[in-house]
């Protein structure tokens, strides 16, 4: 490397090299602005040539930034006799480490550059050398001292339960009195992704795909989605991301999952549901639109060996295609024996017509689960005292293997207890939930019934619609479990949904008269009441060793 001269000459060509951090800080602040400015006065001062600008908003650690290479390209290419000074504001704009320093120091010398700055003088001597070293390590430090205390300014507000890292979609950073800047709902997107977090954790939505399909119907979402589209990825990130259960967490700071002071999408206990349905990883694909022609695909299996039936379109000799739903399960006696779509779809449209209860049946029902909701408002004291309970378990359960994890120096233990303490973790934060949620309805009795009683009263109006997504809705909701067809016989353990059993219950014979030897009629009350204990998992008061439920059967 031949000695680089320390005159300038006057007249000698200049180039300007700016940088910031971010691209953030190009839009938000002047940076570039006020350190070309200095530069080119800097330049004036001695009496140079600035023939052109090179700027970068990258890191200062890093020494591969497009405006860097740029340069350096533009000097080797335009190197003469002379050097061409390049000017820098300040020395920490070169570089923010001694080793990033070094090494464009020496490849801006090897293409012809003589580095200068208003702010510190370069040299070749050993003082120089010494000051400029100095001066880049005291720089590097700058650096990770900032960097340590932003990480730890936010991990104590993560810590505080605020969310602290990009904001999710569906949120917006907005400064809030008393709690600065924090994630609040961004409408309509909240909302859109809520309904399909519910959906998924509900089976509304039984795969991943239909999550996605939902969503690329919207187009308020789709505006938000780079390119218009959502790629499979995006769909599992938004469901298990914990923030939008209002909770946050950091694990590459050891900070596990805690309540945020952010308002969730859903509920913790929808998030669960969501992990526990994506750990079944039940993920039915369809081929090409297969599920827009044949709606009972996934919800009706083979009689036979009680596999879920496939479908097909079949071509005809003639070159017509005719819909067929069939068995393909090898060693099946129905295998590959085809039933007319027609066929089939005509007998479940029978079973959904017998769903519609009568106008006087609604209208009992609304009475009686008045009376059920009431209850269950007026045992909320107990049910928060049993949580509490559970609570208090769970704290004991917790503070033990934290007494195990410290006096144990095996590794493999102490893995296996940190997994239990998280695992408790959990469901400590769902049981502080629920408790939250006893005696606090979202919405009231009123809207609920007539939400629920909207759907109850009338499946076949949407089944009749001819739309799939309301047919599927249908299914969904008024058929908990796959039903079964046999070829030649038709439908068999066709298991109704609670509510429409519920409802059968109410206008069956078992209202009539009370039979004179053998069991009492239910009546509508315990009808009521037996179903909403059992939808809890408890024994209802008609239950017994000798006499079980009727509803349980």
């Amino acid at each position: 490397m031949r000695p680089i001269p320390t005159e300038i000459p006057r007249g000698a060509k200049a180039v300007i090299y700016a940088r910031v951090s971010s691209a953030a800080q190009m839009k938000r602040g002047d940076g570039i602005g006020s350190q070309l400015t200095r530069c080119k006065e800097y330049a004036r001062y001695k009496g140079l040539d600035v023939v052109k600008t090179f700027q970068d908003d990258m890191s200062g650690s890093l020494t591969t930034r497009p405006g860097m290479v740029e340069m350096l390209a533009w000097l080797q290419k335009n190197r003469g006799a002379d050097p061409i000074v390049v000017i820098i504001d300040d020395i920490s704009r070169l570089a923010r480490g001694i080793e990033a320093h070094l090494q464009l120091r020496a490849a801006i010398a090897e293409a012809g550059g003589m580095l200068r700055s208003p702010t510190i003088e370069f040299g070749e001597d050993s003082d120089s050398i010494l000051v400029e070293n100095m001066l880049a390590s005291v720089s590097q430090h700058q650096r990770q001292k900032n960097a340590e205390q932003t990480v730890n300014r936010m991990r104590a507000r993560i810590m505080n339960g605020y969310w602290v890292f990009a904001c999710p979609l569906g949120y917006k950073y907005e400064r809030v009195a008393g709690h600065g800047n924090m994630i609040v709902r961004n409408e309509p997107i909240a909302s859109i992704l809520q309904e399909a977090l519910e959906g998924y954790a509900s089976g509304r939505f039984k795969a991943q795909y239909e999550v996605k399909e939902y969503l690329e119907a919207q187009p308020v979402f789709m505006q938000t989605q780079p390119g218009a589209v959502i790629h499979s990825q995006r769909i599992h990130e938004f469901l298990t991301r914990a923030v939008y259960a209002g909770y946050v967490h950091a694990p590459k700071w050891n900070i596990p999952l805690m309540k945020g002071r952010h308002e969730g999408l859903i509920s913790f206990a929808t998030y669960e549901k969501i992990q526990a349905r994506l750990r079944e990883n039940y993920s039915p694909q369809l081929r090409g639109v297969i599920g827009e022609d044949f709606v009972l695909r996934g919800h009706v299996e083979c009689a036979e060996c009680n596999r879920p039936m496939t479908s097909c379109w079949s071509k005809s000799s003639t070159g017509d295609k005719h819909p067929y739903y069939m068995c393909f399960t090898r060693g099946c006696p129905d295998y590959r024996k085809s039933i007319r779509r027609d066929e089939m779809e005509g007998a479940f449209e029978g079973i959904v017509r017998s769903l519609q209860p009568s106008e006087g049946m609604i209208a009992v029902a609304r009475t009686m689960f008045k009376d059920a909701w009431d209850h269950r408002a007026r045992a909320g004291n107990e049910q928060r005292f049993e949580i509490d309970q559970q609570i208090k378990k769970i704290d004991k359960q917790i503070e033990n293997l934290v007494d195990r994890v410290v006096e144990s120096d095996n590794a493999t233990l102490v893995k296996a207890y940190e997994q239990k303490i998280a695992k408790l973790q959990k469901e400590r934060l769902l049981a502080e939930e629920n408790r939250e949620k006893i005696g606090k309805p979202q919405h009231a009795y009123d809207e609920i019934f007539e939400l629920a009683m909207t759907f109850l009263s009338t499946p076949w109006n949407l089944w009749e619609s001819g739309q799939t997504n309301l047919r599927k809705l249908v299914l969904r909701l008024a058929f908990p479990e796959r039903i079964s067809y046999k070829r030649g016989s038709g439908f068999s353990n066709a298991k109704k949904a609670l509510p429409f059993r519920l409802l059968e219950s109410i206008s069956g014979s078992e209202m009539g008269m009370a039979r004179p030897k053998g069991f009492e009629p239910l009546t509508p009350r315990f009808v009521v009441w037996c179903s909403i204990q059992l939808s809890y998992g408890r024994p209802c008061d008609c239950s017994g060793p000798v006499r079980p439920c009727r509803l349980a059967r």
